[in-house]
C-alpha cells in the first residue's frame, strides 16, 4: 500500500503547479466532509482561539483551511521528486535568506524558526536552496518505515542537511550544531506533552509549549530567524519570507521567551489565518484538574 501511495504522489509531480491547486482545492472540499475526526479538531480549535467569531465564520475558515492542508500535501510531491531548479522557481522569496552564511563566517549558529503553517516543507527546501549553511532538524519518524524512509529522502534531497529523530537524545543535534556549524530549523508550536514544557496562553488559552527554543538559543548564543512559506493562490507558487531575528531574544528568562513566542506566532497567524495547522490537537495536555478540550 505505502509503495503505491508513493508511485501515485510521484505521478502527481508532473502535473502543473495550477492543475495541482485546482486539484487540491477539490479534493480539501471532499476531505473536509470525509475527515470528520479532524475536521471536528480544526473547529474546536478556530472556537478556542477566536471566540469572537461566528460558528459560520468559523466553518468558513476551517473549509478553507482543508483546502490549503489538501494543496500541501499533493504538493509535497514535488518537494520530494520534482528538480531542483523546477522547485526554485516556484519559490519567491522576501527577506534576507543568506543571513545564516554571513553569521557562519562570524562562528554565529543560526535558529530557523518555523512555526506550523501548511507551507512548512517548502519552508524547508528554500533554506537550503536559497544558502549554502548546512542544516539540521528534528523528525517525528513514520511508523511505516517505507514511507519514513521516503519522507527522510525528500526532505534530504536540497542541500547539506541531517535530521534526527525526536525519540533520540539531543546531544547528536548540539554536537552538529556546535562542531558542523549546522543551522537548526526548529518547529516550536505543537503539543508534544509537559517534557521540557510550560503552559502557556496562546490565543488566551494555556498551551503546553517547549522551552527549547529559549533554552537552546542562549545556551548556544544563536540567532533565531523566523522562516514562514505561504502558499500562494492559483498555483502561483510559494512566497517564503525570511524574516528578521527576532529581536531581545532569548532573555534568561524561558518562561516569558515561550510566552512571547506564541504571541508571536498569534500575530502571524492573523496574517494567514487558512493556512495555520488547525487539525493538530495544540491544546491536548491540560493543567492537572482540567478536562481535556477535545
Amino acid at each position: 500500500m505505502a509503495r503505491l501511495l508513493l508511485a501515485f504522489i510521484w505521478l502527481l509531480h508532473w502535473l502543473p503547479l495550477p492543475v495541482m491547486a485546482a486539484l487540491g482545492n477539490g479534493l480539501g472540499r471532499v476531505l473536509y466532509r470525509l475527515a470528520s475526526s479532524r475536521r471536528k479538531v480544526a473547529l474546536r480549535n478556530l472556537e478556542l482561539c477566536f471566540p469572537s467569531k461566528t460558528p459560520a465564520e468559523r466553518e468558513a475558515l476551517a473549509r478553507e483551511h482543508f483546502k490549503w492542508l489538501t494543496r500541501s500535501i499533493l504538493e509535497r510531491s514535488y518537494l520530494w521528486y520534482a528538480s531542483e531548479a523546477r522547485v526554485e522557481s516556484m519559490i519567491h522569496v522576501e527577506g534576507d535568506p543568506h543571513l545564516a552564511e554571513r553569521l557562519q563566517q562570524e562562528g554565529r549558529p543560526v535558529m530557523w524558526l518555523c512555526p506550523h503553517f501548511v507551507g512548512l516543507d517548502v519552508a524547508g527546501a528554500a533554506i537550503l536552496i536559497c544558502q549554502k549553511r548546512p542544516g539540521a532538524s528534528i523528525y517525528q519518524a513514520q511508523s511505516n518505515p517505507i514511507m519514513d524512509a521516503a519522507m527522510k529522502r525528500g526532505r534530504l534531497r536540497f542541500g547539506d542537511a541531517e535530521i534526527f529523530p525526536r525519540s533520540d537524545s539531543i546531544k547528536p543535534l548540539l554536537r552538529a550544531i556546535k562542531q558542523q556549524g549546522r543551522g537548526f530549523f526548529n518547529l516550536p508550536d505543537m503539543d508534544f506533552g509537559l517534557q521540557d514544557a510550560a503552559f502557556v496562553p496562546f490565543f488566551g488559552v494555556p498551551a503546553a509549549t517547549l522551552l527549547a527554543p529559549s533554552r537552546m538559543a542562549r545556551t548556544l548564543d544563536m540567532v533565531v530567524q523566523p522562516v514562514i512559506a505561504e502558499l500562494l493562490p492559483g498555483g502561483r507558487g510559494y512566497r517564503v519570507h525570511f524574516m528578521d531575528p527576532l529581536p531581545g531574544f532569548p532573555t534568561a528568562d524561558a518562561l516569558a521567551d515561550t510566552a512571547a513566542l506564541n504571541r508571536w506566532i498569534e500575530v502571524q497567524i492573523a496574517k494567514w489565518p487558512a493556512q495555520y495547522l488547525w487539525v493538530h490537537k495544540r491544546f491536548k495536555t491540560r493543567p492537572a484538574g482540567e478536562h481535556g478540550l477535545y
